[in-house]
């Protein structure tokens, strides 16, 4: 038996072939004509002696069939349609070592090289009255956790949060970039939040963007507590699937810090966690919240003033809200007042309930593009996904996630 389509249907034509046994029949052809007995007629599947295929015989293949194709269905790799989705960021230790170098040898000139990330920067769009998405349940938080010291000599000003830093990694042209990003508390203190499109390679070819790696506390000097590479990250399913930047946000599990001595190889600084602390993380927050939003911007605003450099770390301080964009299909985002420019911004925290004085407030949303709504030539609104409660299990993955030392 087989099952194939005939010519000129979507429907499967089924025949039945069965042994040649007499002769002195007639062959009956597709075209409904007859041959002499004897000759085997190539356009049939049915020969002397046979008779036309019954019902039974139809329901029969058609079983038939049908369990073939759930055999086949069901030695597929299985794949979720929701919640997070785990992938790799290097395959093993020596590609690790091989990404610290990348950044660190030749006197870190590929870090002094990098430019800002400029894909999906700037979208157009506005505020709206109400949300487009009822949040499930009540507020939920994770708490930060600081570091044990905060001094003076690793960072220019003690009220900016040391989680803070840029995210490192060569995009699809081939040319060294940065985002923002920040350290957020987990189990095993290893944890970076950004934005997804600043993990995933979504112009290339390729899942993820290559020689990922994570700068706290970035200066142009060398960096203060290390660099951290990236092991895998977790992001959301719609995001994996289909670009969907109503989840444009990913948790990145990360090696132990390294840094690179004049006597050569690799030096272990310890886990990211431990030596700058990790912010909390809270979702299903309503909007009109005061956030404080920390990042790297840079470039310049339509009107080409150019207020912020990127060597530096800035912050903003304004209320969210609902955001309905015009120019992007995704219906859950959230707006927050911010006059950082576009390139740079990318992976900026937002931090609700900062205290200066510890550094820590809990992330509630991260900058995924900026957009001017007031239409002035000047940016003044900062877009994240909203974190509700689609960011627990994502978050939830990532935070068991094992990373430890490529030092050696």
């Amino acid at each position: 038996m087989e099952c194939r389509p005939s010519h000129g249907s979507h429907f499967p034509q089924f025949r039945v072939k069965r042994r040649y046994f007499g002769s002195g029949d007639v062959v009956h052809r597709e075209d409904g004509g007859a041959s002499s007995s004897g000759q085997r007629e190539t356009r049939t599947g049915i020969r002397p002696n046979d008779d036309p295929p019954t019902s039974r015989d139809l329901l029969l293949l058609l079983g038939f069939c049908a369990a073939l194709l759930g055999l086949i269905i069901t030695a597929l790799p299985a794949r979720a349609d929701t919640g997070p989705v785990t992938v790799s960021l290097t395959s093993g230790t020596t590609q690790a070592q091989q990404v610290a170098n990348f950044w660190l040898g030749d006197s870190r000139r590929n870090l002094l090289q990098a430019t800002p990330y400029g894909v999906q920067t700037v979208i157009s769009g506005r505020k709206r009255t109400t949300a487009a998405k009822t949040l499930a349940a009540g507020p939920t938080a994770v708490e930060p956790v600081g570091r044990a010291l905060r001094t003076a000599g690793l960072s220019e000003n003690l009220s900016l949060p040391t989680t803070t830093g840029k995210v490192f990694f060569v995009g699809a042209d081939g040319l060294p970039h940065w985002c923002s990003g920040t350290s957020v508390q987990s189990a095993q203190r290893n944890l970076v939040l950004t934005a997804a499109h600043c993990v995933y390679d979504t112009v290339g070819g390729a899942t993820t963007l290559a020689n990922w790696a994570f700068v706290p506390g970035y200066t142009d000097d060398a960096p203060p507590w290390g660099l951290y590479v990236g092991k895998s990250a977790v992001a959301h399913h719609s995001f994996d699937a289909y670009t969907d930047h109503g989840h444009d946000y990913a948790f990145a599990a990360v090696y132990n810090g390294v840094s690179q001595p004049s006597t050569g190889g690799l030096a272990d600084t310890g886990r990211l966690g431990d030596n700058v602390g990790g912010q909390g993380i809270a979702w299903n927050q309503q909007p009109n919240r005061t956030v404080n939003v920390f990042g790297y911007p840079a470039g310049s605003h339509p009107d080409n003033t150019a207020p912020y450099t990127g060597k530096t770390l800035e912050t903003s301080q304004g209320p969210t809200f609902p955001f309905q964009p015009t120019d992007l299909y995704a219906d859950d985002l959230v707006g927050a007042a911010s006059p950082f420019t576009d390139k740079g911004s990318l992976g900026s925290p937002w931090l609700l309930s900062y205290r200066p004085d510890r550094g820590l407030g809990y992330v509630i949303g991260v900058t995924m593009s900026v957009s001017d709504i007031d239409l002035d030539d000047r940016y003044d609104t900062a877009v994240s996904a909203t974190f509700d409660g689609d960011v627990s299990p994502v978050y939830s993955s990532a935070a068991q996630l094992w990373s430890g030392s490529i030092a050696g």
